[in-house]
């Protein structure tokens, strides 16, 4: 049984030993080739199904014959890498990442079935451009990546591909999503949408392009009502679902991060269930798609707006696609179905249908307008001219020697794809357009796009209109501009739809939450009292600075207003009246008693006395006008020290005045122990209680005077000027000594109330220190706990209530008789008729000169009396 097994063994041993690498599978042809010192792969989706018969991309045929048109454009120049030819081999991807894992392994490895040797052979290609979708590039990337083959896509614009370390030999002629989400954010705040719908594709592209444009979005205050993808394989179920999502959304915009074959499978289930009124924004993959853009379409998708690159026109390209013929390459079915589907013919008879003629070949393509002759949107087949002309800028630049010496110089049969690499991220040139070509250290290019509205033209088509532009090199602010062009919106209407979920709030509220809703639903809740907002939408109400206070409407902090008791209100008008009123009648009853000087009335109420009352009154009826008006430092200082100091004098009359009344008329034995009481010593008593009262203001303004205070405590909306008395103590004290001055003429005068009747003037100086001290202590209280300038006011009160008590009850009698009873103005009449032998009798003891304390009174010791009473 060993011996049988042993020549099996030999040969199997002997096979494996040999130094052959074999290809596993079927090899993978290209659709369209040529032999080059330099080889280029080219990877496009030129069917949408992996089937070949089911549809041919005219787009994506043409980005093939531009990257053909390139080729042969360098390859005919004489000063452009001369005596170096550009070769190429053109692969279909389908658009699906299965074919295009077999296209890319297809460039990497070549056709050959077997390869003597080890498997470390050399790529048949040194660079690749492609794909049109990204996750199909991505599969292309990470497969060429550790062969260093370089690619460029002309349509991959996926940010995860700017991912140095995943995808180290990828390159791109289309900016980044990063860039093209955040200017659909700046896009649709410019237009106030701040409630939107959202549908992506399901892949590389579509999800990270949404995840992209959902976190600036967020950052921007724009809310995602809905967020849906779909792939284009998705059963009619799927975008029925997805369809009806949009329908029964309340977002009037759609954000739609498509690509074009998943828009085309939306759009016809759109137009399927005749769903209008939605403002479409579109992705540069399907905005400039003239295969979308038909009338039928236009009836339910009208006006939409979206970014796209920038397109441009490249000299020639028209007449090279229109001279594209089967005849080029006899062998070609790519190009015989290119004929047969743009001309609806068939060139074999026997496959001719009754709605189908047969291909002449003499068909001619300049007299067909299509996607693949219509040059006038060059915008991706631009990507594919620039990425061709990026290779070849390379490769110039590699194959030139450096320093003119020989040994510096690689040979175009060494060329390697990680040399080509190399030079590739260096390239920096200018295109015939004047457009800069160059990459960035994460192989993107600057991020440059225009914003274009889908407009009827005059023919009867769509035109795709520039109505703005993003350009994101420039500082931020300043990347998104509109152009003065008309846009319009969905329904053709010319006028901005609005997208919001709930109503702006206007100046002066504030946007509340509601719970469980987007940020973008709230309510509107009015500012606070004293807090603004002074813009649409505002997020939070500012508080107004400590001086000012919100007006009527919260939109803008204006000064508060200042509260104090002016001339110009009637209060102050009413009080100022009284002060002054107070005056005139002290300055009446001053008239009244120098005019009646002489009379024994005026005599018996010790003139002088009573004219430094007078004055005192007077100074306490003016004092109260310093409270009115706007305060300041020296008025409120003014004020208090005018008040403590004119009350002190006018109760140290009245004190001295009682006194006199007292010791003259309480004295039992004349000569006899009673105390002298002459002028110079009332004048001195008068002194010394005011200049008392002075020290105390003195000390009170040196220490801690009184200052303005603005309150803002009392009143939030207003501001009252007020005097702040700085040392209460020193306030106090001020008005403690007053009160001590009127309590002791208070109890003198009550001792002296049994007095003769008719010159019993203690009585009537104690009526008026009764009315005084009443005021006075019902202050305090009203004083406390009045509000803003009442303060003032209550205080004006008291010093009026007080004066007019001790004018009216001092001095009123006696000018009552003075003007009206002159014959009760008498000496016989003052003395009292009662009582007048007992003050004969007292007269009989000698001359009453010794009581003279001031009062004008002079009686002999005759029984009549002295006639110059």
């Amino acid at each position: 049984m060993l011996l049988c097994a042993l020549p099996l063994l030999y040969a199997i041993l002997a096979k494996a030993e040999e130094p052959v690498c074999r290809m596993m599978g079927t090899p993978e042809f290209p659709l369209l080739s040529k032999e080059g010192d330099v080889i280029i792969g080219g990877t496009f989706s030129i069917h949408s199904k992996i089937t070949l018969s089911l549809f041919l991309n005219l787009r994506e045929f043409r980005f093939v014959q531009t990257m053909l048109f390139a080729i042969e454009e360098i390859n005919n120049s004489s000063n452009f890498l001369p005596n170096v030819s550009i070769g190429y081999k053109i692969y279909d991807s389908c658009g699906s990442t299965l074919a295009s894992m077999r296209s890319t392994m297809a460039l990497i490895n070549g056709q050959e079935l077997t390869i003597g040797g080890s498997c470390f052979g050399k790529s048949p290609v040194h660079a690749i451009i492609g794909e049109s979708e990204s996750s199909s590039t991505i599969v292309l990337s990470r497969t060429t990546g550790p062969f260093k083959i370089p690619v460029i896509s002309h349509f991959a614009t996926c940010a995860c591909l700017s991912n140095r370390k995943t995808f180290p030999s990828f390159f791109r002629t289309i900016p980044s999503d990063y860039y093209q989400s955040r200017a659909l954010v700046e896009l649709v705040m410019h237009f106030g949408w701040t409630w939107v719908g959202a549908v992506r594709s399901d892949n590389d592209y579509g999800n990270n392009g949404m995840a992209t444009f959902l976190e600036a979005a967020g950052k921007e205050g724009v809310c995602v009502e809905y967020s849906e993808a779909i792939l284009r394989t998705n059963p009619k179920e799927r975008i029925s679902k997805v369809v009806n999502v949009i329908k029964k959304g309340t977002a009037r915009v759609l954000v739609a991060f498509l690509a074009q074959s998943e828009m085309e499978v939306l759009l016809e289930e759109v137009i399927a269930q005749n769903v209008t009124g939605i403002q479409w924004v579109g992705s540069e993959s399907w905005i400039t798609s003239r295969q979308l853009a038909t009338p039928r379409a236009a009836k339910v998708i009208s006006g939409p707006i979206g970014f796209t690159i920038c397109k441009s026109k490249i000299p020639g390209l028209k007449d090279f696609l229109v001279k594209v013929h089967p005849s080029q390459n006899t062998n070609s079915a790519l190009l015989r179905e290119f004929w047969e589907t743009v001309f609806d013919c068939h060139f074999q008879s026997k496959s001719l249908t009754a709605n189908m003629r047969q291909c002449s070949g003499f068909e001619n393509l300049a007299s067909v307008q299509n996607t693949f002759t219509d040059v006038s949107e060059l915008r991706i087949s631009n990507n594919v001219y620039k990425a061709v002309y990026a290779l070849a800028h390379s490769l110039h630049n590699m194959l030139t020697c450096r320093n003119g010496e020989a040994r510096n110089c690689i040979q175009k049969e060494s060329i390697e794809p990680g040399q080509v690499l190399y030079f590739l991220q260096d390239v920096n040139f200018t295109m015939p357009s004047g457009e800069t070509v160059f990459f960035n250290h994460d192989g993107d290019p600057i991020a440059r796009y225009e914003l274009v509205n889908w407009q009827n033209s005059e023919a009867g088509d769509t035109s795709f209109v520039t109505v703005g532009q993003y350009d994101a090199s420039l500082p931020k602010g300043m990347q998104f501009a509109m152009n003065h062009v008309n846009i319009v919106w969905a329904g053709g209407a010319l006028s901005r739809p609005r997208s919001v979920c709930s109503e702006s709030c206007l100046p002066g509220f504030r946007q509340a939450v509601i719970k469980g809703k987007p940020v973008c639903c709230f309510s509107c809740i009015q500012c606070a009292a004293g807090e603004i907002s002074n813009k649409t939408d505002s997020a939070e109400c500012i508080k107004c600075d400590l001086d000012y206070w919100s007006n009527e409407d919260n939109t803008q902090c204006i000064l508060k207003r200042i509260e104090f008791l002016s001339f110009e209100e009637n209060m102050g008008i009413l009080l100022t009246m009284f002060s002054l009123t107070g005056v005139f009648f002290t300055l009446a009853v001053g008239l009244v008693f120098f005019c009646f000087l002489d009379t024994p009335l005026v005599k018996a109420s010790n003139s002088e006395l009573s004219f430094m009352l007078l004055f005192s009154l007077s100074l306490c009826f003016l004092c109260s006008l310093t409270f009115i008006g706007q305060p300041s430092d020296w008025s409120c200082r003014l004020r208090h020290t005018a008040f403590g100091i004119a009350f002190a004098l006018c109760i140290s009359c009245i004190l001295a005045k009682t006194i006199v009344v007292v010791m003259a008329f309480r004295a039992t034995v004349p000569g006899a122990g009673v105390p002298q009481c002459s002028l110079p010593l009332q004048r001195l008593s008068v002194l010394c209680c005011t200049v008392f009262q002075v020290i105390i203001c003195t000390l009170w303004i040196s220490l801690a005077p009184p200052f303005l205070q603005k309150n803002t405590v009392h009143s939030i909306d207003k501001i009252i000027l007020e005097c702040n008395v700085g040392s209460a103590v020193g306030f106090w004290a001020v008005l403690g000594y007053i009160g001590l001055l009127a309590v002791l003429c208070f109890v003198l005068a009550f001792l002296a109330r049994k007095l003769p009747d008719n010159f019993n003037e203690a009585k009537f100086i104690t009526f008026s220190m009764l009315i005084f001290c009443a005021v006075w202590i019902t202050f305090i209280p009203a004083y406390v706990s009045s509000p803003g300038k009442f303060t003032v006011a209550v205080e004006i009160f008291a010093i009026l209530a007080s004066s007019f008590g001790l004018l009216f009850c001092i001095f009123f009698p006696k000018c009552y008789i003075i003007i009206l009873k002159p014959e009760r103005n008498t000496k016989k009449h003052v003395m009292g008729k009662a009582n007048e032998g007992k003050i004969k009798k007292k007269l009989s003891f000698g001359s009453l000169s010794q009581f003279n304390c001031g009062a004008d009174i002079k009686i002999s010791s005759t029984k009549s009396a002295n006639p110059n009473i």
